[in-house]
């Protein structure tokens, strides 16, 4: 989907539909996508079985490493266009000034 002369194709009027990145744990298998959607959770649970109907899933096998009895589905935000919704701020930071101690001091 590609910007037009109002904006992104995604901005209908009045109401924003937001890019979400979907990650699905199931199986022994992991898919990764993207969705738009508005922001409430049928929307969004609408678009995922939308996606998932489509057939257009890669599935990762994931082996013996995942568990077969947990199975997860998680969604972030996408910001800016990036598969990361921490973009505009980092995910953890450290301030202040102080010694740094050291292992094996003594």
């Amino acid at each position: 989907m590609g910007p037009t002369q109002f904006g992104p194709i995604y901005k209908l009027i009045g109401e924003t539909m937001k890019k979400f990145l979907v990650n699905i744990y199931a199986y022994k298998h992991h898919g990764k996508f993207e969705v738009l959607s508005e922001d409430n959770a049928e929307s969004l649970e609408n678009a995922i079985l939308d996606k998932l109907g489509e057939n257009s899933i890669k599935w990762e096998y994931l082996g013996e490493m995942n568990d077969p009895k947990i199975n997860r589905i998680t969604y972030e935000e996408v910001i800016d266009g990036k598969n990361d919704a921490t973009l505009k701020r980092p995910l953890q930071t450290e301030e202040g000034s102080g010694s740094t101690v050291g292992a094996g001091a003594s």
